[in-house]
């Protein structure tokens, strides 16, 4: 069962039938609570990883870099066809008659207020990639474009705009959406183990406490951990950028070396912020900082709005939105067999490395591949803080706010970006420090030709610290569930732990990558998206089953009568019905609960 209360309605009726509760057979000590299987192996097989990448740099940096390609070449058809299924089966339970469950059952009651749950999704979901791509992506497609614009034109500039929101848009939020889902079902509702084991308890039953559940726990962590990690690195890589910016172009203070060796310096100082966070908890450390960076990021998004060209990017939020959703079916069942000649041959290319030019593994597979592997993390995330919101309310929020979200962002930092490069005075600002050096300095080079460029590089270096703080606390709680068999309350020591180990993983990522860093995190994103994809498969079959069955409790004569017991022995004040189905419980401390929908 879960470990809060597994008393009342939800836990008489709905709860899964066995005696085993999540972590019933850990091991205490010396502050830690952990699952001992999934954690020694996990955490022997990370440190592995480590020595080995650190020890054998070079020929680590190739197997990441074959191992990109190779996924993206064979498997790019599946990431395809999983993205758009995703989509399809999120909607359909929003607008179905399972829309009005809620996840933690008739009595749950919501943990967070929607401005904070709004907050945390930000954080949680792409903040780093939102700050990392927000201009670099358009200026990209604006060169070597899609649909067949001709490359550096105005054309070429709105599909620019279209194409990244797009990969920013709905598809990404639709797999967190799923993920977070399956798991607060499975746990806030049928009282198993905050973890992806309990998705397969359908199928394993009690088995999802043995090694079969050992297995799927340890595998998970190493998806959520390498999903992550690329995060981390690309915020690391941009906080140095921003440094060297001030310091040579600016002259804030000396100037600061772009290289990796400064990028793993900045991983293992802002980790440290980041375990002193994580050790002070959800409310108390990752609710404040991802409040913060909520306001943080409004202020950047408002100063550049008015600073920038505000009537080009009033212009360009519907006109993106508008070739966006005009070519979003060409866009999603986009494959690369018959199309070549939509690439213009520019001398430009995608951040999967020069030479290749092929904007379907460049771009959309291994974003389709990052936004699976990274799916645990987030996903997991959103369901520890979900507890209480009805299926629709859930889906409604996590599709639709998050992605008005990012079409704004989109919209004002590379519509921005495409102003410049679209105008004769200052075409190449941005490009040329972009392609010369990486999509990191993207956004420092665009603050350059704006006012107040201090205060803005300034706000953007700061921003995107918070975000890996509270990316890697948000991580190291989710790895924590995962390596205590789904307790939900746990001791520091493990989050600690946890988000050590994010940062060391992360800096030797970047150390055997060197100057291909970017593209060893991406190999190390798209290498555990590709199994994972066959899980999220599965889990929506899960889902869908069960809610099924809840539905059918809800409306049950065995549901019908607890209700009456409850009223005779007045509890219940209030309730109401349609049909058979009861809808609305009111108890006696003045609780309402939403309970199914015809």
């Amino acid at each position: 069962m879960a470990d809060d209360d597994n008393s009342g309605i939800q836990g008489e009726l709905f709860h899964a039938e066995t005696d085993r509760e999540p972590g019933d057979r850990n091991w205490q000590g010396y502050g830690f609570d952990i699952n001992p299987p999934v954690f020694f192996i996990a955490g022997g097989l990370i440190v592995l990883f480590i020595v080995l990448s650190l020890v054998f740099p070079d020929q680590a940096g190739t197997v990441y870099q074959e191992t990109r390609v190779a996924v993206s070449d064979y498997f790019d058809w599946l990431f395809i066809l999983a993205a758009n299924s995703f989509i399809i089966f999120m909607i359909y339970l929003a607008i179905s008659k399972y829309g009005s469950i809620r996840l933690g059952g008739v009595d749950g009651e919501k943990e967070f207020s929607d401005i904070s749950w709004v907050a945390m999704l930000f954080s949680a979901g792409m903040g780093i990639g939102l700050m990392f791509f927000g201009v670099a992506e358009p200026v990209f497609h604006l060169f070597d474009p899609h649909l067949g614009a001709e490359a550096g034109t105005e054309g070429a500039g709105e599909v620019a705009l279209a194409v990244s929101l797009f990969h920013w848009g709905v598809h990404p939020w639709a797999i967190y959406a799923l993920v977070a889902l399956g798991l607060a079902f499975f746990s806030y509702n049928r009282g198993l183990p905050l973890t992806f084991r309990s998705v397969f308890y359908p199928v394993l039953g009690d088995r999802i406490y043995g090694w079969p559940g050992h297995l799927i726990d340890i595998f998970t962590i190493f998806a959520t951990l390498f999903g992550l990690v690329t995060s981390l690195g690309l915020g690391a890589l941009q906080i140095n950028a921003g440094l060297t910016f001030l310091g040579d172009e600016v002259g804030v203070f000396p100037a600061v070396p772009d290289s990796i060796w400064v990028a793993v310096a900045i991983i293992g100082l802002v980790t440290g912020l980041a375990i002193i966070s994580v050790y002070l908890g959800l409310d108390k450390g990752i609710r404040r900082l991802s409040n913060l960076n909520l306001t943080l990021m409004l202020i950047l998004l408002i100063s550049v709005f008015v600073l920038g060209p505000t009537l080009f990017v009033l212009g360009a939020l519907p006109q993106g939105i508008g070739g966006y959703l005009g070519n979003f079916f060409e866009l999603s069942f986009f494959g690369n067999t018959f199309d070549d000649h939509y690439f213009q041959g520019s001398e430009f290319y995608g951040p999967g490395g020069e030479g290749e030019g092929d904007f379907l593994v460049d771009w959309t597979v291994f974003y389709w591949a990052w936004w699976i592997s990274w799916s645990p993390f987030v996903g997991m995330f959103i369901a520890r803080i979900s507890k209480g919101r009805s299926v629709r309310e859930f889906v409604g929020g996590v599709l639709l706010i998050p992605v008005i979200f990012s079409f704004a962002w989109f919209s004002a930092m590379g519509g921005t970006a495409l102003n410049f490069e679209l105008n004769d005075a200052t075409a190449g600002a941005i490009s040329d420090p972009v392609f010369e050096t990486g999509e990191e300095v993207a956004m420092f080079a665009m603050f350059e030709q704006m006012p107040g460029t201090l205060i803005l590089s300034v706000i953007a270096i700061v921003l995107v610290t918070t975000f890996f703080v509270t990316s890697s606390d948000s991580g190291s709680l989710v790895l924590e569930h995962l390596s205590t068999g789904g307790k939900h309350e746990t001791p520091p020591a493990g989050r600690v732990f946890w988000a050590a180990s994010e940062g060391l993983v992360a800096s030797a990522l970047l150390i055997a990558g060197g100057d291909a860093a970017v593209e060893a995190l991406q190999a190390a994103a798209i290498a555990s998206g590709l199994p994972f994809t066959f899980i999220l498969l599965f889990m929506m079959y899960a889902v869908l089953t069960g809610l099924r069955r809840e539905y059918r409790t809800l409306q049950s004569d065995e549901f019908a009568e607890l209700i009456e017991n409850l009223e005779e022995e007045d509890e219940i004040v209030v309730r109401s019905r349609t049909g058979d189905l009861v809808t609305h419980v009111r108890t006696r401390d003045g609780t309402v609960v939403d309970v199914g929908d015809d």
